[in-house]
């Protein structure tokens, strides 16, 4: 009865919520801001970005964060507890990235038609959004058989990668603004230490920043008069019917080995983050989760949207914020009034993203530690074999826009470039795509062969043969013996896996497995 009681009074929303929506918010608003400024140098009107796409990413955005701070608080009443904290939930930056480079760009260049670039994208992201749904069916038998590290190693890549690092620097070139926030994060969420008044850091850390940049002449008032000015209300209408009836399955047929992919990385990307969340202390079933992430995408396709949505990176990282059920639903409300508003270009004006980088420091920082934390500590060398594979591809993400910063190359061009000028590095590209499998199977392979399992190990080598064959990992075309000989490497990895179980098995039966 006590627990009946408390749940009750399951307060909607905490003060660690501030924290966690302010972080989640900082990182859907920066996606949000890639999507303008990818759409709008390619060319597309602006009545389409903002009338369209954004209000209607927005609408995703909000179904899949209501739905999690639901599942969040029946988890609580089911297990007794107040301390549930929501799966995040916006846009993956990778898939973004693969569906405006992959399939709007190439379709925009060929034909230099923005509207049926953005309606080819449509179509795409609703296939993939069909594809993770069907992944809720086969989930939890994945997460099963994967091992713990290797689920884990894969987030932890990408969140010391592309949300740590990737700000993190974006702090030490603009110190004056950034060094007190990062002062006020690092002492609240490191030390432990409570501010004055109690009030939330991520608060403190948006507030100051921005009246040292307001104050030292950082921002720009013509800016943000101009964005306020340009403020109107962009309400969704329904698009999928009169897109499909318009472009037909001909011109989609072709961006089918784009879209079936990245509805199954959003699949595997789901089941790593609902791993990290178990590790975290908060068991979520993976068939809603899933179902949710292909609704989610379907629904925003319904509306416009060329970008799916999905179960976010960062759970462990807003839970150790304080982060409960109320920071999803707060900012699944705020994405959206900013769309259908036009607010965003305002608070881009108003707010210096330096003041919130540190929270998202703070969110890779953890989701690393967690990685290493909350697995096997013998599984330690596997888990950072796992990080490597984002490290690099962010690292060639970078190369690339140095290489292209006048703009105008292809990807083959650029890469013909790095081998050329840096042979050194030509096995970064392989290495670098595809990385969220690449990660995960490596990092499995490496758990069995720490654990003298050579036939799990053997195992886990054949989808990194099958991927690598198609092109999934390790090429940035899919298609079939895209990757050249990595395949073939592969095949003698599993073979040397299958003779060493062989031996170790039938070779003397020595019970010694340290010297087979």
């Amino acid at each position: 009865m006590p627990v009946r009681k408390q749940l009750l009074n399951y307060p909607f929303i905490v003060k660690g919520d501030i924290d966690g929506f302010i972080g989640l918010f900082i990182d859907n608003l920066v996606n949000l801001l890639i999507i303008t400024g990818l759409c709008c140098q390619l060319g597309m009107p602006g009545e389409l970005v903002f009338g369209k796409i954004l209000p209607a990413t927005a609408l995703s955005v909000f179904c899949g964060n209501i739905f999690y701070s639901y599942q969040a608080r029946r988890l609580g009443r089911r297990e007794g507890r107040t301390d549930v904290t929501a799966l995040p939930y916006g846009i993956n930056t990778v898939t973004l990235i693969a569906f405006f480079s992959m399939i709007i760009a190439p379709v925009y260049i060929q034909t230099k038609d923005a509207d049926l670039a953005w309606k080819v994208g449509v179509m795409s992201a609703f296939i993939s959004g069909i594809f993770e749904g069907l992944g809720a069916f086969v989930g939890e038998w994945i997460r099963r058989i994967t091992p713990r590290a290797a689920l884990l190693s894969t987030l932890a890549g990408i969140a010391v990668a592309f949300i740590a690092l990737e700000h993190t620097i974006k702090i030490w070139d603009k110190p004056v603004i950034a060094f007190i926030p990062l002062a006020l994060i690092m002492a609240e969420y490191f030390s432990h230490v409570k501010l004055p008044l109690r009030i939330p850091a991520g608060f403190y850390a948006l507030a100051v920043g921005s009246i040292i940049a307001w104050s030292t002449g950082a921002m720009d008032t013509a800016a943000l008069t101009q964005s306020v000015s340009s403020v109107s209300l962009h309400v969704p209408g329904p698009e999928l019917f009169g897109v499909f009836s318009t472009l037909g399955m001909a011109k989609i047929v072709p961006y089918l080995s784009i879209s079936i992919p990245m509805g199954l990385m959003s699949f595997f990307g789901t089941l790593q983050n609902l791993e990290s969340a178990s590790a975290a202390g908060d068991s979520f079933p993976a068939k809603p989760a899933l179902l949710m992430n292909g609704i989610g995408t379907i629904a925003g396709s319904l509306f416009g949207s060329p970008f799916p949505t999905t179960v976010y990176i960062g759970h462990p990282g807003w839970k150790g914020l304080g982060a409960r059920a109320g920071y999803s639903v707060i900012n699944g409300i705020v994405i959206t009034v900013i769309c259908f508003t036009g607010l965003m270009s305002v608070i881009v004006a108003a707010v210096p993203l330096e003041a919130g980088y540190p929270i998202l420091l703070w969110i890779g920082v953890i989701i690393t530690a967690q990685a290493f934390q909350a697995t096997p500590a013998e599984h330690a060398p596997a888990v950072a074999l796992g990080l490597m594979p984002a490290i690099a591809s962010w690292a060639l993400s970078i190369l690339r826009q140095f290489i292209n910063v006048k703009g105008g190359l292809g990807t083959s061009e650029i890469n013909a470039v790095i081998c050329s000028s840096l042979p050194h590095l030509k096995g970064l590209i392989p290495f670098s795509e595809g990385a969220l499998f690449s990660a995960m199977f490596l990092t499995a392979v490496a758990v069995y062969l720490i654990e003298k399992n050579f036939l799990k190990a053997f195992l886990w080598t054949l989808p990194l043969i099958l991927f690598s064959f198609f092109g999934f990992i390790h090429s940035s075309e899919i298609g079939i013996a895209m990757s050249g000989f990595i395949p073939l490497g592969y095949g003698f990895f599993a073979v040397t896996m299958m003779a060493l179980h062989l031996f170790k098995k039938y070779g003397g039966g020595k019970n010694d497995t340290t010297d087979i």
